[in-house]
């Protein structure tokens, strides 16, 4: 039997956000300035998505206190900073940890509809 996971952005209610609905969803925080979203699965998984409007983090974590697993863009030269998380705490990251903001997208989404990595997207394990 597949189960399929649900997803709902922790700070938000209760609603499950689809495959379909999470860009819109992540869109929207981001046009009112929330640039940290965590995603938190019905089997306990937490996704981070954080971004500077021009790239931006992508993390899967299997549960509370887990390192994790991030998206990486191999060979990104440089750093990026203004990933500004709910605390008020504005980070820098190198670009080979964070990946365009599309690309991002396309990995959240597909993580929230599969709930594991598209076949080529490359990721570190943190762990």
């Amino acid at each position: 039997m597949l189960v399929i996971e649900s997803w709902v952005i922790s700070d938000d209610s209760l609603v499950p956000v689809s495959s379909e609905m999470v860009l819109e969803v992540l869109r929207s925080r981001i046009d009112s300035g929330q640039l940290e979203t965590w995603l938190t699965s019905s089997s306990g998984r937490s996704l981070s998505f954080v971004t500077n409007t021009e790239r931006a983090m992508v993390m899967l974590l299997e549960d509370e206190g887990d390192p994790g697993e991030h998206a990486v863009d191999p060979g990104a030269d440089g750093s990026s900073d203004g990933f500004v998380l709910s605390n008020g705490q504005d980070d820098e990251y190198p670009d080979e940890d964070t990946l365009p903001i599309r690309e991002a997208f396309r990995l959240v989404e597909h993580i929230v509809g599969t709930g594991s990595w598209p076949m080529d997207a490359r990721w570190v394990v943190d762990r």
